[in-house]
């Protein structure tokens, strides 16, 4: 049963219009590039915190005492949780209709767990089982918070392209994952240790939640479909219950195929494993070299969100191309010139990705179930990224060749589903 609609002038938090003369400053909505750069802000310094711990978590878990079949497991794990749960997530925010607030506990996660890992090493043979679970524990805030806050960015983004939008979304979410590793390698500059910058990313945290509190108050309500939606498949099934039912099949495919390219996509955990235990580079630079792909990334996301807006799917055919030229980069060479141009790669797929797949889902899928079609695209790709983060875990350290041999098959795939995808969307179109 759809929403009723609200009046000109209200506004909604978590379903519940808040009523006020328009031209009053609390009432008075945002302009969609405003509210694009605000929440891109918002991205921008969560990324600081969460990415931040990501760049050192391979190094940080072994210096608690994990393998790197241990290492994969637990990265691939958490990339894993933060897809998979948006299955119920991703329903929960289009039935509830409450997007703000799911919003707002996932960053909340975010800005509590990554300082809590400060205080692992000095919890002894208990500081690694502590550390996996906060790090699982963030990535569900990351999985809670996102197809809400992708169906925002969607409809907001409707007057600006939705390709641009995201790519610049994307771009200032890169500018924040690249200036947490910087943050870190700069504390284990000059303490000669990992866990005073972990302690130090509680202040971007803390900003990213004070200005959602402000963003919330300046977005129009979700309650109502796009006017341009051809069908309200909306349905009152359980959370758990067919949720992918009345997605398109051009939606399956994509996602299919998505899954597969994260796959490919070895954790930064495990390829910065591999670069510290060969000695290639020292522990204190990881987080520089993390940031390198976040930079990258984030002028891939702009300039692919362009060709978004201009060219359509096609330009995501070249996610599973780049995927396929990683692993021979950073697992096979010893040439810091050539894992270093890997790992920018890396981060340049991650950047097309990512701002381009969910610009894409928005146009496949009416308004009304787009969270949840996030949130069962997420899902599949979580089991993507679990069976390729155990998989590069365990053939790593002595079986590298057969790693890269089945990243490229599964990127051929990838491939081929993603342009079935495109294909049926032009013909159902």
């Amino acid at each position: 049963m759809k929403a009723p609609t609200p009046r000109v002038g209200a506004f909604c938090v978590d379903g519940a219009a808040m009523m006020a003369p328009v031209s009053t400053p609390a009432a008075r909505s945002w302009s969609s590039w405003r509210t694009i750069v605000v929440l891109g802000l918002v991205s921008l310094c969560a990324d600081m915190a969460y990415e931040g711990m990501r760049a050192v978590s391979g190094p940080f878990l072994g210096s608690l005492g994990a393998s790197a079949l241990v290492v994969g497991v637990v990265t691939g794990a958490g990339e894993a949780v933060a897809l998979v749960l948006r299955l119920v997530s991703g329903r929960w925010a289009d039935r509830s209709r409450r997007h703000w607030r799911l919003t707002v506990v996932g960053y909340a996660l975010t800005a509590v767990c990554v300082p809590l890992l400060a205080v692992t090493p000095f919890l002894g043979s208990a500081g690694l089982a502590v550390a996996a679970s906060l790090i699982l524990l963030e990535r569900t805030g990351k999985a809670i918070r996102s197809p809400a806050k992708s169906a925002i960015l969607a409809r907001v983004a409707r007057p600006t392209g939705r390709g641009r939008g995201f790519g610049v979304h994307k771009a200032l979410d890169q500018v924040g994952a690249f200036s947490g590793p910087l943050l870190l390698a700069g504390a284990a500059a000059v303490t000669g240790l990992q866990w005073p910058g972990l302690a130090l990313l509680a202040i971007p945290g803390g900003v990213s939640l004070a200005l959602l509190w402000l963003l919330a108050r300046r977005v129009p309500s979700l309650t109502r479909p796009d006017d341009d939606d051809d069908v309200d498949v909306a349905d009152d099934a359980p959370i758990g219950a067919s949720v992918g039912r009345g997605l398109p099949r051009a939606f399956h495919l994509f996602a299919l195929g998505s899954a597969c390219a994260t796959a490919g996509l070895t954790t930064f955990g495990v390829i910065s494993y591999r670069f510290v235990e060969i000695g290639l580079v020292p522990l204190a630079a990881v987080p520089l070299v993390y940031a390198l792909a976040m930079a990258t990334g984030a002028l891939a996301s702009l300039v692919a969100g362009d060709l978004f807006d201009r060219f359509g799917g096609g330009v995501l055919l070249g996610v599973p191309l780049l995927v396929a030229l990683v692993p021979a980069a950073v697992f096979l060479s010893e040439s810091l010139v050539v894992v270093l141009t890997g790992v920018a790669v890396w981060g340049v797929a991650i950047g097309v990705q990512d701002s381009t797949v969910k610009a894409y889902v928005a146009d496949l899928v009416p308004s009304t179930r787009r969270a949840t079609a996030y949130g069962v695209f997420a899902a599949i790709q979580g089991v993507g990224a679990l069976v390729g983060g155990a998989a590069a875990g365990g053939l790593v350290a002595d079986h590298a060749g057969l790693l890269v041999i089945a990243v490229l098959a599964v990127q051929v795939v990838a491939l081929l589903l993603t342009a079935g995808a495109i294909r049926d969307s032009r013909v159902r179109a």
